[in-house]
């Protein structure tokens, strides 16, 4: 396999496939509301990428109910993780987080997935999530979106935050002992493939558990999409997409799961997405590449441990 699948791992830990439930929790970003910025991330939408779930005011334990019911029957599923996608899942008051969290419970969950922003890390709710695992006994991991580790076009794309949040969160939340999960945008106008590099990189060596790869998609209605129309930045071919992220699989070290290579997004709400191709036809192609190059997951993995002193070691020792 060119890449260590996230659906195998799933199995491998769990037995059987696992399926991930959304949970749509009534949140916003700090970008967006002047605590740390306004107007969001250019490239987001007023619904972030709430385009598929169900409405915030249905209840937590209506919406496990309606999706487990759901993607059990259609998939004759019996285990599922509970993910908090859209916006940030823990930019709340801590008590009212907590109330979250009692919610989490519902017979087949086998773990939560928290997405938010790494300014949106506190040792508070740090504590709060590990009280709650050790009383239900559910795998915890938490997504960060990073986006890239070039902090000037975090900057470029108002993203709130900078480089050092990103790694101030991943240290604490490796004190707890949760799986982080690492969103990544490797098509971004202002990158390169250096970036990209840098990208893998960074994730290797802070031992990153999960990766989940994006190609940007311009939203109607947004300040990147405006940006796109009057022609301020042009898209990357499908082509160059594809050749970074083989170049960013090949740097990563192979002991990180990958749980996507591309992303989707509705058309009706876009004014670029994938090349107008499928995901999965782009995901094909990927890996076929790489299949013709003998390219597999970490094969340009050989920057750890020192690398100017492995000259001198011997194969076994280095």
């Amino acid at each position: 396999m060119a890449y260590r699948r996230y659906a195998d791992t799933l199995k491998e830990k769990y037995g059987e496939k696992v399926y991930k439930i959304p949970v749509n929790l009534p949140v916003t970003c700090p970008n967006r509301d002047g605590n740390c910025g306004t107007g969001g991330c250019t490239f987001c939408s007023e619904v972030g990428i709430g385009y598929e779930l169900l409405d915030t005011k249905i209840h937590i334990q209506d919406q496990l109910k309606q999706n487990i019911d759901y993607i059990g029957k259609r998939y004759k599923a019996h285990k599922f993780i509970a993910y908090l996608q859209n916006f940030s899942n823990t930019y709340m008051p801590l008590e009212q987080f907590k109330g979250v969290l009692d919610q989490i419970k519902y017979d087949g969950l086998v773990g939560i997935s928290i997405s938010t922003r790494p300014d949106c890390i506190h040792e508070d709710y740090l504590v709060a999530i590990k009280e709650w695992q050790d009383e239900t006994g559910y795998d915890v991991c938490i997504e960060l979106g990073l986006q890239t580790m070039n902090y000037h076009t975090l900057k470029q794309i108002n993203r709130g935050h900078g480089l050092s949040e990103y790694l101030d969160a991943v240290l604490r939340i490796k004190r707890y002992g949760f799986e982080i999960c690492t969103h990544l945008i490797l098509n971004l106008p202002w990158d390169n493939m250096d970036d990209v590099i840098e990208n893998a990189k960074l994730m290797s060596v802070l031992e990153i558990d999960y990766i989940k790869l994006h190609a940007l998609y311009i939203t109607k209605n947004t300040k990147m999409g405006r940006q796109y129309e009057a022609g301020e930045f042009e898209m990357i071919s499908k082509e160059e997409y594809e050749e970074r992220v083989i170049t960013f699989l090949r740097y990563l070290s192979d002991k990180v799961v990958v749980q996507r290579i591309i992303g989707r997004a509705p058309e009706e709400y876009t004014l670029f997405a994938n090349w107008n191709t499928s995901w999965w036809k782009i995901h094909d192609e990927i890996i076929a590449k790489m299949g013709e190059e003998g390219f597999v997951q970490g094969d340009l993995c050989h920057y750890q441990n020192g690398r100017a002193l492995q000259r001198f070691m011997t194969k076994e020792e280095a």
